[in-house]
């Protein structure tokens, strides 16, 4: 049995927050000087538990503990969003940390360990799921050094930048690993709107990614008259309204789209926009749906196109992240877990948000649990979850992290 300690926990936590503090929420960015400050911090903590931690060349801390052969995974994401929550990503690392520590403190089983990740990048903010993708093989140290950054030049560029140019990477054992659990807020409000203090996730949506670009005429507002103009923002607003009913007709109960980012260019109150761009993101559980609705909107796009004075081109941003379906023994762990602590206060559920474990769910046996988001607020300086139910987390997680090692041991 691994017994965390609450109020170390909590403290961690809370010190994790300071790194880039604004208010109730927290400016973290992938690569930002806080962000990798913090990460020398983690490494730290993860060193004084007893574990070889260090931060690899694309910026993940990794903790092993160096005498097992064979080790469980658990981790999260410590960068935030541009204006982030505090226990986005946050909280799996923490719980990472102490429930580590805890298992340290106790007495480890012989040959057993636990290993501790803070995944670089999950947000997005240069390359999605950077760190994650990395571990698990996904490019060459060539490839990766060539891959485009949403910011504009190369990863290999920003690596170089922040001193990560010449360091190794940590890839995947795959003799190692009995498994990987993440720990996250749900970022949604069904546990709390159904009264349940615990998710244990089932599978964790897909996304697709759109942008559309318009290429009108800039010009005058007042003295171009209404049939003449080749007008980028009014060509944005119609395709989106054109999109929303397409989807609206053809989304299943738990499809949900975003048009998140509009930009008119120059953006001024009397200019005709010259050109616009419309960022798209749609996310569903099933792959197949989500193929279908790919093959819609470029069909769309493709008619707008057409019949419109204003040229347009679609774009699909990255690789898609593919829907995927939690282990089953996983799941089973974190759902016994919560019954023997909270029983009948825990519900099996689907994850909207992208996870880390989406990627590490093709390579070892991933798992998931969810605690409760105050309103169901995320990305957002006012996220938060109540102190008893990140323990409550903590604790449901120790006890499914505990059995995992114990079968592993026999």
């Amino acid at each position: 049995m691994i017994e965390i300690d609450p109020e170390r926990l909590l403290k961690d936590l809370s010190t994790l927050r300071s790194f880039g503090a604004v208010g109730n929420g927290v400016v973290r960015t992938a690569f930002s000087d806080i962000d990798m400050a913090s990460r020398r911090w983690l490494a730290e903590q993860l060193a004084n538990a007893d574990l070889k931690a260090s931060v690899d060349g694309v910026g993940n801390v990794i903790a092993t503990t160096e005498e097992c052969s064979r080790s469980l995974l658990i981790g999260s994401h410590s960068d935030t969003q541009p204006t982030g929550g505090w226990l986005d990503g946050a909280l799996g690392v923490i719980y990472g940390l102490e429930i580590a520590r805890s298992y340290t403190e106790a007495g480890r089983l012989p040959g057993i360990g636990i290993d501790v990740v803070s995944w670089m990048d999950e947000e997005g903010t240069y390359f999605s799921s950077l760190g994650s993708r990395s571990f698990c093989g996904e490019f060459t140290d060539a490839e990766l050094f060539e891959l485009p950054s949403v910011q504009g030049g190369s990863i290999g560029d920003l690596l170089q930048r922040v001193g990560l140019g010449e360091t190794s990477r940590s890839i995947l054992d795959h003799d190692r690993y009995l498994g990987y659990l993440e720990a996250h807020i749900e970022q949604g409000p069904f546990l709390e709107k159904t009264g349940h203090r615990i998710g244990v996730v089932t599978s964790i949506v897909g996304v697709r990614d759109f942008v559309i670009r318009f290429h009108g005429s800039q010009n005058h507002a007042g003295t171009t008259p209404m049939n003449l103009r080749r007008d980028a923002g009014m060509a944005a607003v119609r395709t989106i309204h054109g999109l929303d009913r397409m989807l609206a007709a053809t989304a299943r109960d738990k499809t949900v789209w975003t048009f998140g980012e509009i930009r008119l260019h120059p953006g001024a109150a009397s200019i005709v926009p010259g050109e616009a761009q419309v960022h798209l993101q749609v996310r569903d559980s099933d792959e197949g749906f989500l193929d279908l609705v790919t093959r819609q909107v470029e069909a769309h796009v493709e008619d707008f196109g057409r019949s419109s004075e204003v040229g347009l081109e679609l774009e699909s941003l990255q690789d898609a992240v593919r829907a995927v379906e939690m282990d089953d023994r996983m799941q089973g762990y974190c759902a016994h877990a919560a019954e023997v602590l909270v029983p009948g206060e825990w519900m099996r559920m689907q994850s909207g948000a992208a996870h880390d474990a989406q990627i590490l769910a093709s390579k070892m046996a991933s798992g998931m649990i969810f605690v409760p988001s105050i309103g169901g607020v995320s990305h957002d300086f006012n996220e938060d979850t109540g102190a008893d139910d990140i323990v409550l987390g903590c604790q449901v997680m120790a006890a499914a992290v505990g059995a995992i090692l114990q079968d592993a041991a026999k």
